[in-house]
């Protein structure tokens, strides 16, 4: 099988070092960039099965260059940050990023998190494989195909939203839990945190909701989790 291809974009020489040598160390293929430019371009030529992204980036900083490659790609994005505020987090989440580490971070614990993604996104598929359809009166979701209909119209998803909305509609009115939910997803060896699970669905709720603010379709259930609704075919 080959090697999973990973972009490190940073400009900092010693933590390209540090991350380069660690992941090289597991075999994969590794290729950097320094500044944003320079690493929207490698994304587009490359098309990498995982990108680890500084936010803090000369030219163009990680949250532009990721916001424009999201128009273009699904990889899976693993967020670094120098900064500790919340809101850097929660906007690099908001803008398509699926995991991040705060900067000092452990190398072996960015290698764990990269196992971890690439053993369920690397090939190019999530946890959804089953060839079956859930057909609901307004939504309908070919999980063999990962492609998903609303009043007959396609909507485009990402690998994350496609497996969130359809943890959702297998448990079709069950309530299920962020950490339900992120063991689903991410998987039970998942380091982040659990807001990771309220962004991306911030995101299936924009694309699905004719108004995001009072869903139809996720519904948020106060202290405990989420659940889906639509009538079943």
């Amino acid at each position: 099988m080959k090697p999973a291809t990973i972009l490190v974009v940073d400009d900092e020489q010693s933590i390209l070092n540090i991350v380069t040598a660690y992941l090289r160390a597991e075999g994969y293929t590794l290729h950097t960039a320094s500044d944003g430019p320079a690493g929207l371009k490698a994304a587009r030529t490359l098309k990498p099965d995982l990108l680890i992204l500084d936010l803090m980036l000369p030219g163009m900083d990680g949250i532009e260059l990721l916001t424009q490659l999201r128009r273009e790609s699904d990889v899976y994005v693993i967020l670094l940050t120098a900064k500790s505020e919340e809101t850097d987090k929660v906007i690099g989440l908001s803008v398509g990023a699926d995991d991040y580490l705060t900067k000092p971070f452990s190398a072996r614990e960015l290698v764990a998190r990269v196992k971890a993604a690439l053993r369920r996104y690397g090939q190019g598929s999530g946890s959804a494989t089953e060839s079956n359809i859930l057909a609901f009166r307004r939504l309908r979701i070919d999980v063999g195909a990962r492609r998903v209909w609303k009043d007959g119209q396609p909507v485009e998803l990402t690998t994350i939203e496609f497996d969130l909305l359809y943890a959702l509609a297998e448990h079709h009115g069950r309530v299920l839990s962020r950490e339900q939910l992120l063991e689903r997803v991410w998987g039970h060896d998942f380091y982040g945190e659990d807001r990771v699970v309220d962004v991306h669905l911030g995101h299936i709720r924009k694309k699905l909701e004719a108004d995001p603010a009072n869903p139809e379709f996720i519904i948020t259930v106060r202290g405990v989790g989420y659940r889906f609704e639509d009538e079943v075919e």
